[in-house]
């Protein structure tokens, strides 16, 4: 056994040792995120890049869960931290036999996963915003620790490791983010932007965090100062990677440095520790230059090694060596896909015209361009599912009656010549509304028109969104649907607000709900479950009424800072029914709610604590404090214990000092938030304590 193989030293003693193994040159190469093998010590090749956002991604096939804007409205960290374990077994039972047996340790092959994204979505027009957990720093946290729990597992061996990313201030344009500097004030970042990542750093022990691509304040994400010493702060002890080629960036874009030596010496001397991209093979020369020195290229491949030792990767065994290749989409774990897709969809609006009843309708019409739709159900960073349920077929396998189905037009060409991709079928659209006795138009987006830069077929905003409309040609088949006169329903997959010209009997926002969205969606509309999710971001009436895009000041942006322009409130959903709070107290940490179901059906709910401070330092309205997901029988009613971190009491200055300003809090409980808006729209009424002592 060598001496960096004794499991019995500690991660950061075997590092240590395997690193002063290696010539310099060899611990260049480990910086990369596709690492070098170390052939005479036996040591593979090892590839960083691995995906796990919503599911194992770009691995093959995978369980395939909602995007991670869907997992955030279930509002349910325990889901959500069972999905990150599935996703880590998933990676384990894969790397035992492609890497481990099969030597194969190409991109997508690891145990390094790349997620999950906390950035804060500030504004609903970027198109990466479907990859976080929404608009809410606290609700981001708390879901952000689940997942790299899930992910990072409980032995002392990590199961695989998480990256928080992308640190920090990043939420678009996706079209200059290579060049971007956001400027930010101090009480933005520690108010807003940086709290997830704490979290992650100091409860969860999060492995890895990665750069953003922009620069905050004049310094470039991956080499900033002020960055690194909150990381130390915190105490983070993992590794450091770059965005993909963002080090490129550098001299590039934002014109920092002049050339790759320069932008590599920059990096590795600020404290990144591993480069994705291309920069870092240039070390070797920096070195040469006297641009960065020996000590700071062995001081990061510690911290790479240290991941690796932690993932057991040099290990004999490890606890996971017996994960079955079998257990990859598993029926146990797409049922758990499943509940995640029915907790994830949003009621926004019903007449009553749902659930439907089966017993008076015999034909349903399943009409638009994301009825029969793959992409609809993914998102992005998704891996491979080995079946999709579509809406449409969801409801065809719910249904014992007759489902007749039209396309209405494309997701958003006018007409096209070609015959495999149809323009519009607005006539055969209405002909099939017209012999149905009820509409179900599938509506939305994909991952061609709102995502990452570079992956989108979108051009005109390279990945971003506009405006908060339906594409025109789904606008045309609204409006004709809706002028038949048959009760419609609208199914939205997006990954964020969209803003319906007309109003239909009812309207779900369904985001990217995984392979299961189908059976999911059929279950709500024929309600075997009542609808749960809940919105994690505002959806605002219009993007023209919101602050400039590059503009990274929060006011006037999301819940916290502004009730205006607000179609739909951050927190808001419906039920078939109706859970009520009666009653709150506040003790000892711990808030009490009283939670009545009013309804004669089951119904999950999830309660919301808000706190609003009374101290100027406080964000302008209230801010989440606590939620919890419950399900009460008809007529039930129970007490609710909710936990509430001393932090909620806490604000921040100008200067960006935290601390307890005010001296009376008023904590409200309800299904939405403690606004006349949200209580008008959920037919409910938040109730309210006064806390004068926090420590009471």
């Amino acid at each position: 056994m060598k001496p960096y193989e004794d499991p019995t030293r500690s991660a950061q003693e075997r590092a240590e040792l395997l690193t002063d193994m290696l010539t310099v040159e060899e611990q260049i190469g480990q910086l990369r995120y596709d690492a070098e093998p170390i052939e005479r010590l036996g040591i593979p090749a090892y590839n960083w890049w691995n995906e796990g956002l919503h599911g194992l991604a770009r691995a093959g096939v995978a369980t395939m869960f909602p995007q991670a804007i869907g997992l955030a409205a279930m509002f349910d960290p325990e889901l959500l931290r069972q999905a990150a374990d599935i996703t880590a077994t998933e990676a384990r039972a894969k790397y035992n036999e492609i890497s481990k047996k099969h030597g194969d340790h190409d991109i997508y092959k690891g145990l390094t996963l790349w997620s999950p994204n906390i950035n804060i979505f500030r504004d609903p027009r970027w198109g990466r915003g479907h990859e976080t957990y929404g608009e809410d720093p606290f609700l981001t946290a708390r879901l952000g620790v689940a997942f790299v729990w899930g992910l990072q597992g409980e032995e002392k061996i990590l199961k695989t490791a998480a990256c928080a990313k992308h640190l920090a201030a990043h939420s678009g344009p996706e079209a200059i983010r290579h060049g971007f500097d956001a400027v930010v004030s101090a009480k933005d970042l520690e108010e807003t932007y940086l709290p997830a990542f704490e979290a992650l750093v100091k409860e969860a022990g999060v492995e890895g965090v990665m750069g953003a691509y922009n620069s905050i304040n004049g310094d470039p994400a991956c080499a900033n100062p002020m960055l690194q010493q909150k990381l130390a702060e915190w105490g983070f002890d993992g590794y450091f990677v770059s965005d993909c080629w963002a080090i490129r960036d550098f001299h590039e874009h934002h014109h920092i440095t002049s050339r790759p030596e320069e932008s590599a010496a920059m990096a590795l001397n600020a404290g990144c520790d591993l480069n994705c991209g291309c920069t870092y093979p240039r070390l070797l020369a920096a070195l040469e230059e006297g641009l960065v020195d020996r000590e700071t290229i062995r001081r990061a491949c510690i911290h790479v090694m240290r991941t690796r030792i932690r993932l057991g990767m040099f290990d004999r065994e490890t606890p996971y060596d017996d994960i079955p290749y079998e257990i990859v989409s598993c029926p146990a774990h797409k049922a758990v896909s499943r509940k995640c897709a029915e907790e994830s969809i949003v009621l926004l609006h019903n007449n009553g015209i749902l659930p439907l009843d089966r017993e008076k309708i015999r034909t349903i019409a399943v009409i638009g361009p994301n009825s029969d739709s793959r992409m609809a159900l993914e998102g992005n960073y998704c891996g491979t599912a080995d079946r999709y349920v579509t809406f449409l077929e969801g409801i065809q396998d719910a249904f014992d009656g007759r489902v007749l189905y039209a396309e209405g037009c494309h997701l958003f060409q006018n007409s096209t010549s070609n015959l495999t991709q149809p323009g519009d079928r607005y006539a055969e659209a209405v002909t099939v509304a017209e012999h149905a006795d009820v509409v179900v138009v599938c509506l939305g987006l994909d991952a061609t028109l709102e995502g990452e830069e570079g992956d989108t077929g979108n051009e005109f905003a390279s990945g971003d969104k506009p405006d908060l409309n339906l594409p025109r040609p789904q606008q045309i088949l609204m409006e004709k649907l809706m002028a038949v006169g048959k009760p419609v329903i609208a199914v939205v997959a997006a990954g964020s607000a969209i803003h319906l010209a007309q109003t239909p009997d009812a309207h779900l926002h369904a985001w990217y709900p995984g392979s299961e969205g189908g059976h999911a969606l059929a279950s709500i509309l024929f309600g075997e479950i009542s609808p749960s999710g809940k919105l994690p971001v505002t959806f605002y009436r219009s993007a023209d009424k919101l602050p400039d895009f590059t503009n990274y000041a929060m006011q006037g942006r999301t819940y916290r800072y502004t009730d205006e322009n607000v179609e739909y409130p951050f927190g808001f959903g419906l039920t078939y029914g109706k859970i009520v709070c009666t009653d709150i107290t506040y003790r000892g940490g711990t808030a009490y709610v009283t939670a009545k179901n009013c309804a004669d059906r089951i119904i999950s709910d999830v309660i919301e604590l808000y706190l609003k401070d009374n101290s100027p330092q406080a964000v302008p309205r209230h801010s989440l404090c606590g939620f919890l997901r419950i399900t009460l029988a008809p007529g039930e009613e129970r007490v609710c214990e909710i936990p509430i971190p001393a932090q909620a009491f806490t604000a921040v200055d100008e200067d960006g000092t935290r601390k307890v300003y005010g001296t009376t809090f008023t904590l409200f409980a309800g299904v939405c938030q403690p606004d006349a808006q949200s209580e008008s729209l959920s037919g409910t009424t938040c109730v309210s304590t006064q806390i004068h002592d926090i420590c009471g």
